[in-house]
């Protein structure tokens, strides 16, 4: 049977996607239907067909499966960003843990049984950083929200279910102020204007805000008024930052930081320790789960008092931290200058002395430390970014020959990817996903390979 576009087909939904994506076949043929659950029975119309695959849109429901729920968010379909709102969250809990096993067991030749995702035990509102572009809809209006997916056309949010509830007051308060004072809003197509994004993180266990206001310029009117309004209304926002990005770019953030209220800097406490958190440094979205996560990794290496620790890709230090208290010596190393400063003010901070912080590529610090200071690590931890380990990192990894590598991934296709090219050498000990992003289609995983 020839698949045709708009066209309308009853389907049975055989599986979900690793995109939470339900799929169909009509012949053998592969459909691809977003918001659908394996088990259902659904009309659709193909919306694209492609050589080995189509896309389809669910017309009608004719028999929905147990694990439906009718969405708390009216948007999500639309911002793309809470793809398995429409599922219990139990079930998107083993729909992560099959997603990885199936990657398992098509790439590596160990088929090892993943372990259950850890899940968060209340998925809602669990955000520290929100980012909410501002700009004009079709009428030209100001309106601030979220991208629609795959656009950049904002959608207006009234609550949003994964964020904190407090920042997103404050950012709308924020968006009030710029709209009542006719403060101007970037324009995309022109470049002209000047606000571009309001951006707020917060402490969760410390409860302290940061808010940055992103502009395409030096200044906006008004601006000690504004300050002078949040802080009045919010004593929980310790500083507010006016952030510089003239760029023609997607990048949020610009490089240029102005404090126009506090440091600069919030705190935020995660297991024993305490960490500085700046307007560009990365920091766990998700705190709660972040703890669980750095602690699976702790867990997973088994660390001794004798063991030297390598920390790759260590950013500012979180993992570094929780594995100093165990080990001889933690080494992290980091490309971003900037995250390494905050790795080094966050160890003298918790006052851990056995942790040193290098700034710079990851391949060219290795190869430094193992061959011309002779520093072996008995353990190494990998936290790449979704891209995964380049193949001279893991000829690195080979050459050292660490007894242990505990490998956290934020993508698990580049994670099993890079498992297979060490699967000879190594032996696959465990690989358990960690629920970092509730209801989105993002999971995390934390494996141990052993020598």
């Amino acid at each position: 049977m020839k698949i045709e576009k708009n066209k309308e087909y009853i389907v049975d939904i055989i599986d979900n996607g690793f995109q939470g994506e339900g799929i169909a076949k009509i012949d053998g043929f592969t459909i691809f239907i977003p918001n659908a659950i394996k088990g259902e029975k659904i009309k659709i119309l193909i919306v694209k067909v492609l050589s080995s695959h189509a896309f389809g849109k669910i017309i009608e429901i004719i028999t929905p499966s147990k694990y439906r729920v009718e969405s708390d968010c009216t948007t999500y379909k639309r911002c793309g960003g809470c793809s398995l709102r429409h599922i219990k969250y139990e079930e998107t809990l083993k729909m992560k843990q099959n997603a990885v096993q199936s990657l398992v067991n098509k790439t590596l030749k160990t088929k090892i049984n993943v372990l259950e995702t850890e899940g968060m035990e209340s998925p809602y509102h669990y955000r520290n950083k929100a980012q909410y572009p501002v700009g004009l809809n079709r009428e030209g209006k100001p309106v601030m929200g979220v991208f629609a997916n795959r656009t950049h056309e904002i959608i207006p949010i009234d609550t949003c279910y994964i964020q904190n509830k407090e920042t997103e007051k404050i950012a709308k308060y924020i968006f009030n102020f710029i709209v009542k004072n006719n403060i101007s809003i970037y324009n995309e197509k022109t470049r002209k204007g000047l606000i571009r994004h309001i951006v707020t993180k917060i402490g969760i266990r410390t409860k302290e805000i940061m808010c940055i206001i992103v502009i395409n310029g030096k200044s906006f009117p008004k601006e000690t008024e504004l300050v002078e309004g949040i802080i009045k209304n919010y004593k929980n926002v310790k500083t507010i930052v006016k952030n510089i990005n003239t760029r023609n770019t997607n990048v949020i953030l610009g490089e240029e930081n102005i404090n126009l209220y506090g440091d600069g800097i919030i705190t935020d406490i995660l297991g024993e320790y305490k960490f500085r958190i700046t307007p560009l440094s990365f920091y766990q979205v998700n705190p709660i789960q972040a703890e669980k996560l750095y602690n699976l990794a702790v867990k997973f290496a088994g660390i001794t008092k004798e063991d030297v620790v390598f920390d790759l890709y260590c950013g500012i230090g979180t993992i570094s931290l929780f594995m100093s208290k165990f080990a001889r010596k933690v080494y992290g190393v980091e490309i971003i200058k900037e995250a390494i400063q905050s790795a080094k003010e966050n160890a003298k901070l918790n006052d851990v002395k056995n942790a040193e912080f290098i700034a710079g590529d990851v391949e060219k610090i290795l190869d430094d430390l193992v061959n011309i200071k002779n520093i072996l690590p008995d353990i190494v931890i990998v936290d790449p970014p979704r891209r995964g380990l380049d193949n001279n990192s893991i000829e690195n990894i080979r050459k050292v020959k660490p007894k242990k590598v505990v490998y956290v991934s934020c993508n698990p296709a580049t994670l099993v990817r890079d498992l297979a090219k060490l699967e000879d050498m190594y032996t696959i000990k465990q690989i358990k996903p960690v629920d970092m992003f509730p209801y989105t289609n993002g999971v995390e995983c934390v494996s141990l390979i052993e020598l």
